[in-house]
């Protein structure tokens, strides 16, 4: 069942879902990539640190050591002295540690492609702390997969290891002539270099990891035919929800135009396909205003209109064409049609009896 639901996922998934997915908190990370980030910074940093992190760590216990003749065993310079280990280890170790915190953070930010925080990852989940469950994390494929990788890289670094320390072999002989803080230095020196090879490789390891991550991450996002419909639905709305919306709304508009037919100065005519009805207030509008049209059972009604509140219709076909195809109720009425309508409003004051326009 699981095999055809997985067949039936044919198409690639919408922003809407990616980006549902990472408010819960589940992006494309590879632990590898992280884990080679950190490691570039933490080389980065012991190479800027360099020879001096070792000799200021050697002249605190220099001090520590030279004083201890001195030091009173009592609970007070205890804690002094703890204190004071402390605080210039601290100091000596913090350049490398928010190196290594920072790049952590850069890492997953590059990652996630941005700076992208979800808190649904801390709300608790119950199912979790059943143990049969937890058995089943424990021996999933996932794990399982992270098991081979952790093994992997094990014998990839203690390969390189070896070769590293096998290829100095000779320089640790002559150590027993040198004293501690040179001691330190070699053996910095051999870490490091042991640090550049293995992040060579996990720079390899972390690109293909990275990138069957992202592969499998936009697979298992992928959608059915369905849920694709699904999503435009809510997104967009029923069609047949906004369908309804739309006639509503023309049917209010159509009533609101209705209600300004009797106030129109007359009505031009198709003579029964379309009508146009013109309103002129000197008063308010610059020119003449069109406050309704219609074609249609609409044009019938306007015609029903002017009849039952004598507004005078008159019959003008390519106007009335022209002015139900270029203006829109509550516009006024174009310049280069100024002429043919007043033409039309001064022959109905005419009949009406009112002065010119």
């Amino acid at each position: 069942m699981a095999e055809e639901n997985k067949d039936q996922k044919t198409e690639e998934a919408s922003s809407k879902r990616i980006t549902d997915a990472e408010e819960k908190g589940n992006f494309a990370l590879s632990k590898e990539m992280t884990s080679s980030v950190i490691l570039l910074a933490a080389i980065t940093s012991l190479y800027i640190v360099g020879q001096q992190g070792p000799i200021e760590m050697m002249a605190l216990w220099r001090a520590i050591l030279s004083d201890l003749h001195t030091l009173n065993l009592s609970t007070e310079e205890l804690f002094r002295a703890l204190i004071l280990v402390m605080k210039n280890t601290f100091l000596i170790l913090s350049p490398i540690l928010l190196s290594i915190m920072f790049a952590g953070v850069i890492s997953n930010i590059i990652q996630t492609r941005g700076l992208k925080i979800s808190t649904h990852p801390l709300i608790p989940k119950f199912n979790k702390l059943n143990p049969l469950k937890g058995i089943g994390r424990i021996f999933s494929k996932n794990s399982l997969n992270e098991l081979f990788k952790s093994i992997f890289k094990i014998v990839i670094i203690s390969i390189i290891s070896y070769q590293t320390i096998k290829g100095r072999w000779d320089e640790i002989p002559p150590l027993m002539g040198f004293d501690v803080a040179q001691i330190m230095m070699f053996m910095g020196n051999v870490s490091l270099e042991i640090m550049f090879k293995v992040l060579v490789v996990m720079i390899f390891l972390a690109s293909i990891d990275y990138m069957f991550q992202r592969f499998t991450y936009m697979e298992n996002l992928r959608m059915t035919k369905q849920e694709v419909k699904d999503e435009r639905k809510d997104t967009d709305g029923n069609p047949q929800i906004k369908q309804r919306i739309r006639q509503v709304q023309m049917e209010m508009a159509r009533r609101r135009m209705m209600t300004a037919v009797p106030e129109a100065d007359v009505v031009v005519t198709n003579p029964t396909h379309i009508a146009v009805a013109i309103k002129y207030d000197v008063d308010k509008y610059a020119a003449p205003i069109l406050v309704a049209k219609g074609a249609g059972a609409i044009a019938e009604k306007i015609r029903s209109l002017a009849e039952e509140y004598d507004i005078p219709m008159v019959e003008d076909k390519p106007l009335a064409r022209v002015l139900h195809k270029t203006v829109e109720v509550g516009q006024l009425i174009p310049a280069s049609l100024y002429k043919a309508v007043a033409e039309i409003l001064a022959y109905v004051y005419r009949l009406k009896g009112k002065g010119p326009i």
